[in-house]
């Protein structure tokens, strides 16, 4: 199992406690952007840089993913294209992407870019708080378990 993270528009307070969850339950953590990443010093974090084109860190991530690993994406269509692998998503707030809800999730982006397209003011997410971090803690928790109890 491995978790792979969207890196590019990853909170940094998201990334730190994947950082601190990957070396607690030594698992392997990628984080994928287009551009250079600092990240703590261990043999189970790493990054990947790739080029700076549209969705080149979604099509790397969603092409290396197997079934069983986890990707931290924002990004609905990557969630899409993952679950469809057999992966499992989480939203840096806490929300699983899972082969029951994604289809939806992906209709109401796609119909919410046709109103912004249309001139329409949908506006975006309100910011990252405690809240939404603790529910991406739990999550990220729950789904470890999970996963470290069927590979042990």
């Amino acid at each position: 199992m491995q978790i792979w993270v969207d890196a590019d528009a990853c909170p940094n307070v998201i990334k730190e406690v994947l950082f601190k969850a990957a070396v607690r339950c030594e698992v392997g953590l990628t984080l994928v952007a287009n551009i250079s990443l600092s990240v703590p010093s261990s043999p189970l974090i790493k990054t990947l840089q790739v080029s700076s084109g549209f969705n080149e860190a979604d099509n790397e991530i969603a092409r290396l993913v197997e079934p069983g690993d986890l990707v931290v994406t924002a990004d609905i269509p990557l969630a899409d294209a993952i679950v469809e692998k057999g992966a499992v998503g989480l939203n840096p707030r806490g929300e699983l992407y899972t082969e029951e809800n994604v289809k939806g999730l992906l209709r109401m982006r796609n119909l919410m870019e046709e109103l912004r397209s249309g001139g329409v003011a949908t506006g975006g997410p309100p910011p990252l708080g405690p809240k939404e971090k603790q529910e991406f803690t739990n999550q990220l928790d729950r789904f470890l378990t999970r996963s470290l109890r069927k590979n042990s």
